[in-house]
């Protein structure tokens, strides 16, 4: 009987009519611009501005630890009779540019499966519902409860890069604040200002990043409130963003060093895997496509528009902004830093002839600082999303799928995401937050890409709005690469994962199963 009910599937046509209850139906207000202005919202803001200079700068540790180290590195390692083990998580350099490149590739096959399953299947819940279609109870709850996790960490991520621009913005204005409420309150590589003098020491200080916990509460706020008044709020910051990095890239080129590319990739292909797996997360931005697309008023056509375009200018912009930050400045001098792409304007402005770029420098800050205020936005929308999802097939409770009588929104767990979001922005670091939500938006695409098979397999007569093409291929090369973008994160991430994993069956076995409408007594 337990077998039965965690193999269960949950038929396609009842995950849509269940939807379309008045109790639970969401309000359909989105079109192909608003969403794909959702998924660039979302990978952009993110990446682009924060996480940029970890990838390119790694997460450098004092000494060689198993722990700290690439999966990738300890495989390789052991297959030439050494021990593989590094000194903490290697940097890209000036490679990220091909990381990135890696990292389109990867995110154009699984965004492919996105879209076929995402047209076959429009329900709020992304990866959750499509895995609950095909691959059973057990394995949706897994991927849900990895999804929690997916996008909570990549919000605090980005929180904390909003708050580092903050930080800069003070100082452009000549506003001298103490860093203690401005900064986590765990710094793991300590905290320096643009001279290099030491503020904090490595490890725990009194302090408190108020301005990472406001913003998650504020935005909080405008999505309990609505769909539609979000989304026309994140097209127009979009649109701002997008300018300011249009701005950076035109700008920075005069400032290129050639001899801040060589050497091009200092780490090697390590670094390259490493790079490409750190900034992996923030193309969860077209998963937040399809977590949207019950709000969506045409979903068969407009999700798989709205994530392919969303891979495409945000490829083109990533390429751009990596190729001309580590152009303008030493690759080594961006690792650890929350806002890499303004502090870079601010060393070269300080250089003979910089000048001319203190106003850049305040425009390009201004529009990442809303860039980051639309990822914040994007990510909380798919948290919530998803609770509401598993809350309505009855593995989370009820209360997360209660719908707002007037904004038609799911209110309740869009405040507790809130709030399990923005304590946590208000104590730890960015890098720690991007490692684990990084091996989370992987494993989400591994089982989205096994979706696609199953499917094909099970139920290959039913309609579909779009259709991967060349068969098996690219769900199976999708399945490979992300795979092996996982293996160049740190042993540590691996364990924290697994760690999260172990407490959601645990939760699963004693709570869920036993409300879910497979559920037997006799199991």
């Amino acid at each position: 009987m337990l077998a039965r009910q965690i193999f269960k599937t949950k038929s396609i046509d009842k995950l849509i009519s269940e939807s379309e209850r008045p109790e639970h139906a969401l309000k359909k207000t989105l079109g192909p611009v608003s969403l794909t202005a959702l998924g660039i919202g979302a990978v952009i803001g993110s990446g682009i501005f924060t996480v940029i200079g970890t990838a390119i700068g790694g997460n450098p540790a004092a000494e060689v630890r198993v722990s700290d180290s690439p999966v990738i590195d300890l495989i390789l390692g052991f297959l030439h009779h050494h021990s593989g083990a590094v000194a903490g998580r290697p940097g890209a350099g000036p490679a990220l540019a091909i990381s990135l490149v890696l990292v389109a590739i990867v995110c154009a096959l699984t965004g492919l499966c996105y879209a076929e399953l995402a047209s076959m299947i429009p329900i709020a819940g992304s990866a959750y519902t499509y895995t609950y279609a095909t691959l059973g109870e057990l394995v949706a709850w897994v991927i849900g409860w990895d999804l929690i996790l997916e996008y909570a960490f990549s919000n605090m991520s980005v929180s904390v890069g909003f708050a580092a621009h903050v930080v800069d913005l003070l100082d452009w204005l000549g506003l001298n604040i103490s860093p203690q409420w401005l900064s986590p309150a765990y710094l793991p590589l300590g905290l320096s200002d643009l001279q290099g003098h030491s503020i904090y020491n490595p490890g725990w200080h009194a302090g408190f990043n108020i301005p990472a916990f406001l913003i998650v509460l504020l935005l909080t706020v405008v999505l309990a409130r609505g769909i539609r008044e979000s989304a026309r709020t994140n097209n127009i910051m979009v649109l701002i963003k997008i300018l300011a990095i249009l701005v950076f890239v035109f700008f920075g080129l005069s400032f290129i060093h050639p001899s801040n590319y060589v050497p091009f990739s200092p780490n090697g292909w390590s670094g390259v895997l490493a790079g490409g797996s750190i900034i992996f997360f923030t193309y969860i931005g077209f998963d937040s496509v399809s977590t949207a697309s019950e709000e969506c008023r045409c979903p068969q056509k407009d999700v798989p528009i709205g994530i392919l375009a969303t891979l495409v200018v945000c490829s083109i912009l990533y390429i751009g902004v990596a190729v001309v930050l580590t152009g303008m400045v030493p690759w080594q001098t961006v690792a650890g830093d929350a806002a890499p792409v303004v502090n870079a304007l601010k060393r070269v402005s300080m250089l003979p002839g910089g000048h001319s770029l203190h106003w850049v420098r305040l425009a390009v800050l201004l529009g990442a600082i809303i860039g980051m205020i639309s990822s914040i936005l994007v990510f909380q929308l798919g948290q919530a999303r998803v609770w509401f999802a598993m809350s309505r097939d009855g593995l989370l409770p009820k209360a997360f799928s209660k719908v707002h009588p007037r904004f038609r929104t799911p209110a309740f767990a869009t405040w507790v995401a809130g709030f399990l979001v923005a304590i946590p922005a208000g104590l730890f670091d960015v890098g720690t937050f991007a490692e684990m939500s990084n091996i989370g938006t992987l494993f989400a695409f591994v089982l989205v890409s096994v979706g696609v098979l199953v499917l094909r397999a099970r139920q290959p007569e039913r309609y579909r709005g779009f259709r991967v093409p060349l068969g098996p291929v690219v769900p199976v090369l999708s399945i490979a690469f992300c795979i092996l973008l996982m293996a160049g994160l740190p042993v540590k991430t691996w364990l924290r994962f697994f760690v999260w994993l172990v407490v959601g069956l645990v939760v699963y076995v004693f709570y869920s199963r036993k409300r879910s409408e497979f559920y037997s007594p006799e199991a």
